[in-house]
Order: C-alpha cells, then structure tokens, then sequence
C-alpha cells in the first residue's frame, strides 16, 4: 500500500490520543494521530515522523500521521494501514472459488475477514504492532479487552471446526521475534496461548517500511 504526497516533519506534543502538534512545512501543524495507542516510546518530542497530507476541505486536520523514526527504525504507525496491507497479500493468494468478506460478523464479535472457499469458512483478526524492545516485538501497547474478546471468538470458531486465525501484522522490519505483552495486558497473552492451544493458528510477518509505503515482507516467529 502507498501514501500520497507524504511531507516529513519533527513531533513536538500530543495534546490528547486523536491529534499532535508537528512542526512540518514551515510551520507548526495540528495533525491527525491515526492510532490511538500510548506509542509513547514512538511519539518523543524531537522525533522525525511523516505526514501524509490531505487536501478534502471537510476535514479539521490536512494531515495524518504515517510513520515515525525509531532510531535506525522506521515504524509505520498508521493503525488502518495493518488490514489493508494485509487484504493487498492475502487476496492474491487466495484459491480459484474463495472469497474474502470484510468486517464478518460472528458470535458477538465483527471479525477483520473471513475467506469462505468450498473447503470451509476461516476467520481471521489482524492486529497491527508497533512496540519494539530489543529487536523484538511485542503486542499489545495497552490493554485491549477487545482483543481479549476477538481471541474468544476466534477460539470457539475454531472449536466449532471452523478455521480461525490471528494474524500479526508487524509495522517495522527486522524483528527476531513477537511474543504478547504480558506486563502490559497478562489477561492478552493468557487468552492468546489459550486459543493457541485449541487450534487458533497465530502468525506474525514483518513489514518493509518507507515513508511512503507499507509491504508485508517475511514471517517472523511468535514466542507463546
């Protein structure tokens, strides 16, 4: 997936999780912040990001953003770009017969896809990530109970004999490995091995990252 005319800038503050003040352009510039995780060992004052900018006159901000330098790495941080690079692998690789819903509705839960081929349906939850620690990485930033809740789907998908599968979209490259959080969320990582150990198939690839694109590139191991 590209970006359109991307403009790099230097973070200064983010006043609440939605927007950011960015100095880019000449001028300092309220931006859409398009994750609403804590990214605070990503959003530090001085921190060179990427903005993508954007002319519809309806919106409050011009710009979004993207990406954000890490020291050597670069972190795309765009919380809608993990399901669209994904579908963009995925769909190629599909079987002659499959198609792919968006948004699938299953239990009390709405799924990011289901492929439904004549071998059966599979239910996949994509999540991106962000956090690196030592040349790993690691989900999620923050609590997520609606992770929680998407592994439960998934594991009684799979106990119903449906396919099922959590898919880690790793937003940086070069990652040795991803393991859940357990400081951060340990009720995550429990549910995670739990549904791991009841036929949820957990995957993780990495992502090659510019600027101005995003491409899944490699699988990376998960450590459960």
């Amino acid at each position: 997936m590209r970006y359109q005319a991307v403009v790099p800038g230097r973070f200064l503050a983010r006043p609440n999780r939605f927007i950011a003040q960015v100095e880019a352009e000449g001028a300092v510039q309220t931006v859409h912040v398009k994750n609403t995780g804590r990214c605070r060992e990503l959003l530090i004052p001085g921190a060179a990001v990427y903005l993508e900018k954007n002319a519809d006159p309806r919106r409050k901000t011009a710009y979004d953003l993207v990406a954000v330098q890490k020291g050597e790495l670069l972190v795309n941080m765009d919380a809608q770009a993990p399901n669209r690079v994904f579908a963009e692998w995925l769909i190629p690789q599909l079987p002659t017969g499959a198609v792919l819903h968006r948004e699938y509705r299953y239990g009390e839960s709405r799924l990011d896809f289901c492929v439904e081929s004549p071998r059966g349906r599979c239910l996949i939850e994509v999540k991106g990530v962000t956090l690196e620690e030592g040349g790993a990485a690691r989900f999620p930033d923050a609590p997520t109970e609606r992770g929680v809740k998407h592994l439960r789907e998934l594991q009684r998908a799979a106990e119903a004999g449906l396919g099922a599968a959590l898919f880690f979209v790793v937003q940086m490259e070069g990652m040795e490995s991803v393991a859940p959080n357990d400081e951060t969320h340990p009720a995550f990582g429990a549910a995670l091995r739990e549904a791991a150990a009841h036929g949820v198939r957990v995957c993780a690839w990495d992502c090659a990252v510019t600027p101005e694109s995003l491409e899944i590139r490699r699988e990376v191991p998960v450590l459960l």
